[in-house]
């Protein structure tokens, strides 16, 4: 029979025919379904309560889980009438409820007096433990850390192996008080060896025509087809089972040292993560050196004890420390010093032959390697010289005065030793585009996302930006911006300050801007050429900034239309809080400054030239021009009357006619003068009175205005 019933009941109660019991806390409780063997399960505490077991509190929700999903399928299949369980309906079941009730509450009885004492748990098998200890199904070898520390414990127990299997072979230290020690920490190494092969090794993802394999299959397929398996393979062969036969031998062991992969890709993974890698290429060619000395100093000790200990000056004589007497041969043989008693047998003298021969290809070779990577580590740094020593030697050769130069080294070595490189694009443009977005986005996005202009803008526009923002250091006292410049450049504080400068010498001191700040930003979006700079902004110490300029940013608002009308929108406001561009005088050129500026037009000259009125007086006055010129001509022509007179007799009638025409024409335009003012001081109320007065000196005269209100209504 199935139970239906919801089975969210309260904290500590009990499913029991519909209807919830409250038990205990501290008591096991059964939860069963009637036709199936009841599972007792510890109930989680309440808040509060400390938590004896982990693994029940565990067990405890997976199974509460597992009831409730299998209890919505039956509810779903119910209603659905396609109930399928080969369980009895709830309907037709058999009352079979109530002997295992009561079978349940003595259990409880019992298991509640009990647990007063203890607390019962279902005991955990190995399996268990294991598969909650159990590692990915795949491991990414380069980021995993897990990895990486397993890979350092193998090459601990390989270097193990390569240092003492010789020192043991050759030299009497394993003796048989202190066999049972070399035997544990060979036992440990070779079951690191075996984990390494079994669980880490087939888990390792491999690349296959660019796709990353992940499938456990095809990962344990492609690592037991590869050459590392076979040599992890050969290693891990137990040849310690001749040790029954001819005795505990390390020489048996010799196998182990062919798991020299994993070494190698340890010191691969660790140099591409560490901050300076040729610290620790030159500690691994020096270990090599030690190493082939160490190996040296065993076949040292075998050659004079196959000879005998002390039958001749070149062998060891048997006095003192065995292993550092024989390492002191061996580095003198192997750096050929000198000094060493000459070989006597013909066995010495070869051995002494393959020797020296050795020790040459040898040293020649890790000198040549050390060589390699000192070379490789100060690279960037020869690089950074030989441009400041041809930079020093364009200055000497065309004159540069010395604070100039002095100013150039100071950028040069500020450079170098701020961020170890001249310029940061030439290193980041080697990189694909993804790489190089992702290292903008965790220099600079945090910087770039607090700009106001900005806000709102689409993310993927921004990330444009970040691919086209230029790194300049600027040294103390250098004018980032000047008062008057065109600006076109938008400026990011990425380290040090900046002081915004005012006053006729630039002493004044308005606010100080420190990193993260961002300044000029208008004038990426002004109008027309970009706007004048209003300010001057000059480094106070090394600062280095990022920059902007306008052009490339239109270029990049070509492909987000809708960003270009919301920057638009913004830059109007901006302009409209900063002052409109337009209205600043722009500075003179050329021939400008040698020809003063036209004199502002007075107030009342502007008062009476605004309206209707400037036309107006436009006309008056070259009217009262013309009467001035009338006059003079009628007094002239009064004094030479009798002159024309005379003349007219001797002209003809058509020139009679003309000057008439003349006369009446400069008397009707006199005429419609004063019938203008007139209409003028009818309209506006009031009369304009304009009259011209010969002044002290000869040959001027002064034109007088006058405004008054006329008495008509």
């Amino acid at each position: 029979m199935l139970v239906l019933e919801d089975l969210e009941q309260p904290h500590g109660s009990l499913l029991r025919g519909g209807e919830a019991t409250h038990l205990p806390d501290h008591v096991p409780h059964k939860l069963g379904v009637f036709g199936e063997a009841s599972t007792t399960v510890a109930v989680p505490h309440p808040l509060g309560v400390p938590v004896i077991s982990e693994y029940a509190d565990a067990q405890l929700h997976n199974m509460v889980k597992r009831m409730c999903q299998r209890t919505a399928l039956y509810k779903e299949k119910l209603t659905q009438g396609e109930l399928s369980s080969p369980e009895a309906s709830p309907h037709t079941a058999k009352p079979i409820a109530t002997p295992s009730t009561q079978e349940s509450n003595f259990n409880l009885k019992t298991e509640h007096y009990y647990g007063i004492l203890c607390w019962q748990f279902q005991k955990l098998p190995l399996t268990e433990h294991l598969k909650r200890m159990r590692l990915p199904r795949s491991i990414d070898s380069q980021s995993d850390q897990l990895y990486l520390l397993w890979l350092l414990l193998v090459t601990i127990a390989y270097n193990w192996n390569c240092w003492m299997i010789p020192l043991r072979v050759v030299f009497p230290y394993q003796t048989p008080d202190n066999t049972h020690y070399w035997l544990l920490t060979d036992i440990v190494c070779d079951i690191i060896y075996l984990c390494d092969l079994l669980l880490f090794q087939p888990r390792l993802r491999f690349l296959r025509r660019g796709e990353i394999i992940v499938d456990s299959t095809e990962l344990k397929r492609h690592y037991r087809s590869s050459t590392k398996f076979q040599l992890d393979v050969a290693s891990i062969i137990p040849f310690d089972v001749l040790y029954l036969f001819f005795g505990y031998n390390t020489i048996f062991r010799t196998n182990r040292i062919l798991k020299y992969t994993s070494f190698f890709e340890f010191s691969h993974h660790l140099e591409a993560r560490m901050d300076k890698a040729y610290v620790y290429r030159v500690i691994r060619t020096t270990g090599y050196l030690l190493f082939i000395l160490h190996i040296n100093a065993c076949i040292y000790y075998w050659a004079s004890n196959y000879e005998g200990i002390g039958t001749t000056k070149w062998v060891y004589n048997g006095e003192g420390n065995k292993y550092l007497r024989c390492y002191y041969w061996a580095v003198r043989s192997l750096i050929t010093i000198g000094g060493l008693p000459d070989p006597q047998t013909l066995f010495e003298i070869i051995f002494q032959l393959l020797n020296f021969f050795s020790g040459v290809f040898v040293f020649s070779s890790l000198i040549g390697q050390m060589r390699d990577v000192i070379g490789a580590a100060t690279a960037n740094q020869n690089k950074f010289r030989v441009y400041m020593d041809h930079t020093t030697a364009y200055m000497n050769t065309n004159s540069i005065p010395q604070s100039v130069q002095s100013r150039v080294r100071t950028w040069f070595e500020y450079t170098w030793y701020s961020q170890r490189i001249l310029n940061e694009s030439d290193l980041l443009e080697k990189l694909p585009t993804t790489m190089q977005l992702a290292l903008a986005i965790d220099m600079n996005f945090n910087i770039i996302s607090k700009v106001d202009l900005f806000k709102g803008c689409d993310t993927q526009m921004i990330y444009d930006m970040l691919l086209r923002l230029k790194s300049v250091i600027y040294l103390p006292g250098d004018f980032v911006c000047k008062k008057g410049e065109i600006g076109k450049e938008m400026y990011i504080i990425k380290q040090g300050e900046v002081q915004i400068l005012e006053g006729p010498d630039s002493d004044q001191v308005l606010v100080t801007l420190k990193a993260g700040a961002v300044f000029e930003e208008i004038s990426l979006l002004a109008p027309g050429g970009g706007i004048r700079r209003n300010a001057n902004v000059v480094a106070h110490g090394f600062v280095n900034l990022l920059t902007l300029d306008k052009r490339t940013l239109q270029e990049i608002l070509v492909h987000y239309p809708d960003s270009k009308k919301l920057l638009m929108k913004k830059a109007r406001v901006l302009l409209k809080q900063n002052g409109d561009p337009k209205d600043a005088t722009p500075p003179r050129q050329g021939l400008a400054f040698f020809a003063p500026s036209k004199r502002e037009t007075p107030k009342m000259f502007k008062a009476l030239l605004g309206g209707r009125g400037k036309a107006n007086l436009g006309r008056l006055l070259r009217l009262k021009r013309a009467q001035t010129a009338q006059e003079k001509k009628r007094h002239s022509n009064g004094q030479e009357g009798n002159r024309k007179e005379d003349e007219d007799k001797g002209r003809g009638p058509a020139e009679k006619t003309l000057d008439k025409c003349e006369e009446e024409a400069s008397s009707t335009t006199a005429q419609w003068t004063r019938r203008r003012v007139s209409m003028s001081s009818e309209t506006t109320r009031q009369s304009l009175v304009i009259s011209m007065a010969p002044s002290a000196e000869t040959g001027e005269e002064v034109l007088t205005i006058e405004v008054k209100e006329s008495s008509k209504q």
